[in-house]
């Protein structure tokens, strides 16, 4: 048995300033494209996270460049326990700055909304009341090493080696994204994105048609062979989100963007989408075409780590009286990076609720003592050397 009903009771009765943690969070607006804001985001975090458990035992800061930086702090385990547990937790959000001055963390019976919330500062918090609890219940634990980063809605370009070499380091990697309805992501899939530009040549419309080469009529040939790339089989499915050219309904136009999303499942379908997008060629040879690929994230597939980390959470949910399910999703996380690696990660350990990105977005307050003992009673297992 693990200690994680009395985990449970004691964020319960810890509530209110769990709360109260959680709205100094969401009110430290932290929107990704926003360096500065993020630098200051940062700092009230680690004043907060210090706060609450001390001083770490190492502290490591990485420049983001134009993104956010990268915050890893570790706090040592109990005595006699080796080895580390590594939390990945993003704190840049999607919400523009501004938005919580109309949309204040605002709680209306069991549901908690504000910007931010559920995806992810609620993950961050229950992180930090993880250790506490086990501090304080004197339940043995490994060291805690806690990684936040800034760039996680933008594609992790600046974190990702560091979240990796981490990885590498640490026993386990909790990813505390949002739960899917209480239960863990065990699949996720993977990202590659394309922006296409198509370079034309204007001219006027109704006075020399010929002399142009539109590039709107151009990209309207390519984004069939695009959303061919789609392969219902192999759930790999094809969105072209943004679409734009031209400067006049007269004037046949010079220049088109799209901004492609591709999600894969299968490993390999990356090579066949980007080849396919890498090959791609104007009809009209008087246009010229501008391909950026981004592999942006592998797929996460279940692997034999992931059946015994998942055997062990639920474990955990047994000892509550709770039985954590499994689901697979369509969205990536940094948790996608980690499994590529072969190593051993467990995702989707959040907050319960819905409507991350949206104007609905909520936690369930009475979702988050499960959840912080969800996670404690996983790293209690871990530190029994399981």
């Amino acid at each position: 048995m693990t200690h994680a009903a009395q985990v449970r009771k004691y964020v319960q009765d810890h509530l209110t300033e769990l709360l109260e943690d959680l709205r100094r969070l969401v009110h430290t607006e932290t929107p990704s494209n926003r360096k500065d804001l993020l630098q200051i985001g940062l700092a009230e975090i680690e004043d907060y996270v210090t706060t609450r458990l001390g001083e770490p035992s190492a502290r490591r800061q990485h420049e983001g460049g134009p993104r956010g930086d990268v915050l890893d702090l570790t706090w040592p385990g109990s005595p006699g326990v080796e080895g580390s547990v590594l939390s990945v937790c993003h704190y840049d959000t999607v919400w523009p700055e501004g938005t919580v001055e109309d949309w204040p963390l605002t709680q209306q019976g069991d549901e908690l909304s504000g910007p931010g919330v559920l995806d992810m500062k609620a993950g961050i918090v229950q992180t930090v009341w993880m250790l506490l609890a086990l501090r304080q219940l004197k339940i043995p634990h490994p060291a805690l090493r806690l990684m936040l980063t800034g760039d996680e809605e933008i594609g992790s370009l600046a974190s990702r080696r560091h979240i990796e070499a981490a990885a590498r380091e640490s026993q386990v990697t909790l990813i505390a994204e949002p739960s899917a309805g209480g239960d863990v992501k065990v699949q996720r899939k993977g990202t590659v994105t394309a922006d296409i530009v198509v370079h034309g040549i204007e001219s006027h419309a109704g006075l020399d048609p010929e002399k142009g080469a539109s590039a709107i009529h151009e990209m309207a040939r390519l984004i069939p062979s695009v959303l061919a790339l789609a392969d219902p089989d192999l759930a790999t499915t094809v969105n072209v989100g943004l679409l734009a050219g031209g400067s006049g309904r007269n004037v046949v136009a010079g220049l088109a963007s799209c901004q492609i999303d591709i999600r894969i499942q299968e490993p390999q379908e990356e090579d066949r989408v980007v080849g396919v997008l890498e090959a791609l060629a104007p009809h009209d040879d008087r246009c010229r075409l501008e391909i950026m690929i981004d592999r942006n994230r592998p797929p996460m597939n279940p692997t034999e780590q992931t059946e015994r980390l998942l055997g062990l959470v639920k474990r955990a949910g047994r000892d509550l009286g709770e039985v954590v399910g499994t689901q697979a999703v369509g969205g990536a996380s940094d948790g996608n990076y980690i499994a590529a690696l072969g190593l051993p990660v467990i995702d989707g350990l959040g907050g319960i609720g819905d409507g991350p990105h949206a104007r609905h977005e909520h936690i369930q307050v009475s979702g988050l003592p499960r959840q912080v003992a969800l996670m404690a009673g996983l790293v209690e297992l871990l530190a029994d050397g399981h």
